[in-house]
């Protein structure tokens, strides 16, 4: 699919194909287009969770208060962001750095010493920003990648944190700003028109 029909034409699905599952490799496909998504010095502070079996899929029912989208879709994305992805991931990404020829070691020591300083510690409100600002990229990303695979999604924030938190044993630490609910768009339903979006003047300043 055309990557602008794509962004055109995703809609937040309520009404899901019951029973349809999405092949592993297809899902595992999707995640990893996903994953390309930008994020602060390539820091990728998110991990996903995947809810699959029917069994979790009838307990994150409660948690996230009764809407019946979350049973029928064919999964649920969790996503999680993650303020220790910086002391998680940066050595990788600065060795990749160095092995590809971007920088040399000195360089990416000090780099290393910037990325504290600038996302500063890691129980901070400026880490929390950090993390679920650069988690919503790759949720962004794959929910219009799942276009391409003819899947459609819905992205939630209606659910009990911490009962969410408790479910998926999900680190206290760690913020969930988004569930997706994700599959196939059931046979014979028509969708409305789409709702009301603000004009280009209503919301844009150029300076």
């Amino acid at each position: 699919m055309d990557i602008l029909e794509s962004i055109k034409d995703r809609r937040s699905i309520n009404f899901f194909e019951i029973g349809k599952e999405i092949p592993d490799g297809v899902l595992e496909s999707l995640v990893e287009i996903a994953n390309t998504a930008p994020s602060s010095m390539n820091l990728q502070p998110w991990k996903v969770i995947i809810v699959k079996s029917e069994e979790m899929k009838d307990k994150l029912v409660n948690v996230a208060f009764g809407q019946v989208k979350v049973k029928e879709a064919s999964v649920v994305f969790v996503i999680v962001a993650e303020p220790g992805g910086l002391e998680e991931n940066i050595e990788n990404v600065l060795k990749s750095w160095v092995d590809l020829g971007y920088m040399d070691r000195a360089t990416a020591d000090k780099y290393s010493v910037m990325a504290q300083n600038l996302y500063s510690s890691i129980d901070s409100e400026k880490r929390r920003i950090f993390a679920v600002k650069n988690a919503s990229f790759f949720a962004m990303n794959l929910m219009i990648a799942a276009r391409g695979f003819g899947l459609e999604t819905h992205p939630m924030d209606g659910f009990n944190d911490l009962e969410l938190k408790k479910l998926l044993q999900i680190d206290d630490n760690a913020i969930v700003p988004l569930i997706i609910a994700c599959g196939y768009k059931r046979k014979g339903v028509k969708l409305l028109p789409r709702g009301y979006r603000r004009k280009f003047a209503d919301f844009v300043k150029i300076v």
